[in-house]
């Protein structure tokens, strides 16, 4: 029997810089649905997403629900 592989999920302590080279077509989803423009600032190397989306105010249920919908994009 062959068991299937558990998916990764995207950490919200990935360094926003790091998350935008290993999956670029998040990019798009990050600046134009939630508003996180800070892809392309100095501030994103050192930046996690969590910590880039509690600057622009995606706490709590909204920010589970990005969460959803980055790993959505990437694992389905």
């Amino acid at each position: 029997m062959i068991k299937a592989k558990k998916k990764q999920k995207i950490s919200p302590d990935i360094p926003i810089s790091d998350l935008a080279e290993m999956h670029p077509e998040l990019i798009d989803i990050l600046i134009y649905v939630y508003g996180l423009h800070c892809i392309g600032c100095i501030i994103a190397e050192f930046e996690t997403l969590r910590e880039g989306a509690m600057a622009h105010g995606i706490i709590g249920k909204e920010f589970n629900k990005m969460m959803k919908d980055l790993n959505k994009k990437v694992y389905s």
